[in-house]
């Protein structure tokens, strides 16, 4: 069974006085949540803080990315090795943000996903297609090629940490949303694409999460589709009250 996963991605949101405000509000609200997985990837500013506030209950800290090797002349990166010493064990890679917005090329997520393997950090590895991409049928190529190049030389046995997170880029903070048809239908070309890289038992154990405008309107049905496991959550994840009524779907 897989277990599902809500993840909160907070983006360039919350200063570490505000994400401890959030925990104070949260936290009561989802006491006692075994049902799913629930994650928040805060900045890496406020990182240290919501992982210290969560210890010891059932939310669990991310980051919203990091760099592959464990140090270097890189100014502004965070190493594997930074994130596990402050307790962080898991971590967005492949945002669409970052592909679209700061060269986030396909090598660069393939050895962010070894080196989060490496460290034993799980990878929430995030694929999707543009609306041009869609609009001119070309979602399945492009899907395959992201997972294909995501995954390069990465066996079954270290594939057992990884997510994948389906976000359409045409549906992020747009408010448009895949119906649950459309994101059910990738997730299975996704899944499809998995076995053929790892084996069939590793795409049938991964969890794969919609991500995409996700809010407590349509999170019920998002959830009921076969192969979705979850959910990566931006802005409906900012506030305590909204975010928990997500993960009580």
């Amino acid at each position: 069974m897989r277990k599902p996963m809500i993840a909160g991605n907070w983006k360039m949101y919350k200063t570490p006085k505000e994400s401890l405000a959030f925990l104070d509000a949260f936290l009561p609200l989802v006491e006692g949540h075994t049902r799913d997985e629930i994650i928040i990837c805060p900045t890496m500013s406020s990182l240290a803080f919501v992982v210290e506030a969560s210890e010891g209950t059932n939310v669990r800290a991310g980051a919203q990315n990091m760099h592959w090797l464990n140090e270097g002349p890189y100014t502004g990166q965070t190493s594997p090795t930074m994130l596990v010493s402050i307790g962080c064990r898991h971590v967005i890679l492949g945002h669409s943000e970052q592909r679209l917005y700061f060269n986030e090329t396909y090598e660069r997520v393939n050895l962010k996903l070894k080196a989060a393997i490496n460290h034993g950090i799980t990878p929430i590895v995030c694929v999707g297609e543009l609306l041009a991409e869609r609009e001119d049928g070309k979602t399945e190529e492009t899907l395959r090629t992201q997972v294909r190049a995501a995954l390069r030389n990465i066996s079954s046995s270290e594939a057992r940490r990884l997510v994948i997170a389906y976000e359409p880029i045409w549906a992020i903070g747009t408010g448009s949303t895949a119906s649950p048809e459309v994101a059910a239908h990738a997730h299975a070309i996704i899944r499809n694409e998995l076995a053929s890289c790892c084996g069939e038992q590793t795409a049938q154990n991964t969890r794969i999460l919609y991500g995409g405008s996700v809010k407590p309107e349509n999170i019920s049905e998002l959830m009921a589709q076969d192969g979705i496991d979850g959910a990566l959550v931006g802005g409906a994840s900012l506030v305590p009250t909204t975010f928990a009524n997500i993960v009580h779907y």
